[in-house]
């Protein structure tokens, strides 16, 4: 019964407080004591970081914010023009991943992919290609 009125105590004190910004790791330790008290009241993760976290601006969001640099493409590489009608039976997404994957492979079979890789950070051959052909669509 005591851990029943410490969490009332705990909630009551939160909400009287001014909301203060925290970091994702002190939003996440609030979350566990809530759930380990018991007083989420089925609130999931993401109600509990809207409803109880002032969460502090990141320079790791900052980053994700920012427009993607353009993809470095080697020279000689190549992509297809538009989307293989073979795959036609296939959703939109797959249409141009296995596109890209063919040429891909064709790439890697002439020797002309100059270092890219499938799938690599900053962006790969798949990334580009499936860009191109969404701008082709």
């Amino acid at each position: 019964m005591s851990l029943l009125r410490s969490a009332a105590f705990l909630c009551c004190l939160t909400l009287a407080l001014p909301a203060h910004a925290m970091t994702m790791k002190e939003c996440s330790a609030k979350f566990a004591e809530a759930k380990k008290a018991g007083t989420l009241n089925g609130a999931k993760w993401s109600d509990f970081r809207v409803s109880q976290c002032n969460i502090l601006p990141d320079a790791s969001n900052d980053e994700k914010s920012k427009p993607a640099a353009a993809i470095q493409i080697p020279e000689g590489v190549t992509f297809p023009d538009k989307v293989d009608s073979k795959f036609a039976s296939e959703t939109a997404a797959k249409q141009r991943m296995r596109t890209c994957l063919d040429s891909y492979k064709a790439n890697r079979d002439a020797k002309t992919l100059n270092g890219m890789k499938w799938i690599q950070k900053g962006g790969g051959y798949y990334s580009a290609c499936s860009a191109r052909l969404k701008g082709n669509s």
